[in-house]
């Protein structure tokens, strides 16, 4: 299936809020849910191209990122949504996802199981982590690895992360016998149906401990630090942020690891402003040199100085660009390398001697030190539109 803009999928407007997308995304996937539509790949391929949209429209920094580069954004270690492609994920994942949108964890009330396949039992997840970095513009052109030590949740060593104290194990939950969930039969508009909730014993597991380690209480996780070492890639921006998988809270009883999301600022340069993937630098030339030409030294991003040639006549606010000396595009999307772009304008000094002064007096009446009606026009537009 061709892949199709999310607000497309779900039949919104850019403009859409948060409640109007949730409920655009609760009515597609009741229509094309498997239950519904039993061996129908159409209608299987629709309700995760919905999820998938809905991953990203509904978690406002994704949203944020999809408006500005549309599938082009920065993936940052897992794509927008993290599913990687409408077939790399389960019904199961997708319920577990958003259960708040169908109303609890797995269950999707009106239908019984997710495409057959019975609800599974519940994995704890670590709950993710936030950090700031401050990059320089020298890091943001080549990419960087910082090192943090991260006070977080670890998994206990007394009990290896299962809870249980030594010579002790997990036992079969006698209220759902291990399936981690309880079963409800309804009736409703559409008949008689199954509705699955979470085990009220063993809360989703289909295990309970009896004897629970003394070192964290019975969940599998005492408070601890790491030290973390996170890969930022060339070319990001303030605001972006980098997404490092299983880096961050362990979760309980062996579940899956949360995230570390690292929330990129940039510190100011003294040199170079920065616009996008171009990089702007600001060339002062002295008046003999913009009248007479001839060749000047231009910093640029990785240290090295360039020389470039100035046109004799050249007047105040023209610009160069010096093409593939800019910052590189997130993980290779968008235009590739950026530009250096130098803006040049012509120094006037405060300050002259008196042998200064008398040449400029004799240069004064020139015609060529007037400048004509058509060069006064070209900078007026040029201070015009510089405030426009």
């Amino acid at each position: 299936m061709a892949k199709r803009d999310y607000y497309e999928v779900l039949g919104v407007g850019k403009q859409a809020t948060d409640d109007e997308i949730k409920k655009a995304y609760r009515k597609i996937a009741i229509k094309y849910h498997p239950d519904r539509n039993p061996g129908n790949k159409e209608a299987e391929e629709k309700f995760k191209e919905a999820a998938e949209a809905y991953s990203v429209l509904s978690d406002k920094q994704k949203r944020q990122q999809y408006d500005q580069f549309g599938f082009d954004g920065p993936n940052m270690e897992g794509g927008f949504g993290g599913f990687g492609g409408a077939g790399g994920f389960s019904m199961d994942d997708i319920f577990s996802m958003f259960g708040d949108v169908f109303g609890g964890r797995g269950g999707f009330s009106g239908f019984g199981g997710f495409g057959g396949g019975g609800a599974q039992r519940a994995q704890y997840r670590g709950s993710d982590l936030r950090l700031k970095v401050r990059l320089s513009l020298q890091e943001v052109a080549t990419g960087v690895t910082k090192k943090f030590k991260v006070k977080k949740d670890v998994v206990c060593q007394h009990c290896h992360g299962s809870g249980a104290q030594a010579g002790s194990s997990a036992t079969t939950c006698p209220t759902c016998n291990g399936n981690g969930y309880t079963v409800k039969t309804v009736r409703s508009i559409l008949g008689m149906m199954q509705t699955q909730s979470e085990c009220p014993t063993c809360h989703g597991e289909g295990k309970v401990i009896k004897n629970k380690c003394p070192h964290c209480a019975g969940t599998g996780i005492v408070k601890g630090e790491e030290v973390v070492e996170i890969n930022i890639p060339a070319g990001v921006a303030e605001g972006m942020v980098v997404n490092v998988p299983g880096k961050g809270n362990a979760a309980p009883h062996n579940g899956v690891n949360g995230n570390i999301q690292v929330f990129i600022e940039e510190e100011p340069n003294d040199t170079f402003i920065r616009d996008n993937q171009d990089i702007i630098y600001n060339l002062l030339l002295d008046f003999p040199t913009a009248a007479l030409g001839g060749d000047v030294e231009i910093p640029t991003i990785d240290g090295k100085k360039v020389r470039v040639k100035i046109e004799a006549g050249t007047q105040p606010g023209k610009t160069l660009r010096l093409r593939g000396k800019g910052l590189p595009a997130v993980q290779g999307y968008g235009n590739g390398q950026g530009d250096l772009v130098v803006n040049i304008s012509v120094y006037v000094p405060k300050t002259l001697e008196r042998h200064e002064r008398q040449m400029l007096e004799q240069l004064r009446s020139s015609d060529n030190f007037q400048g004509d009606s058509a060069t006064k026009r070209s900078i007026f537009s040029k201070f015009k539109n510089y405030f426009s």
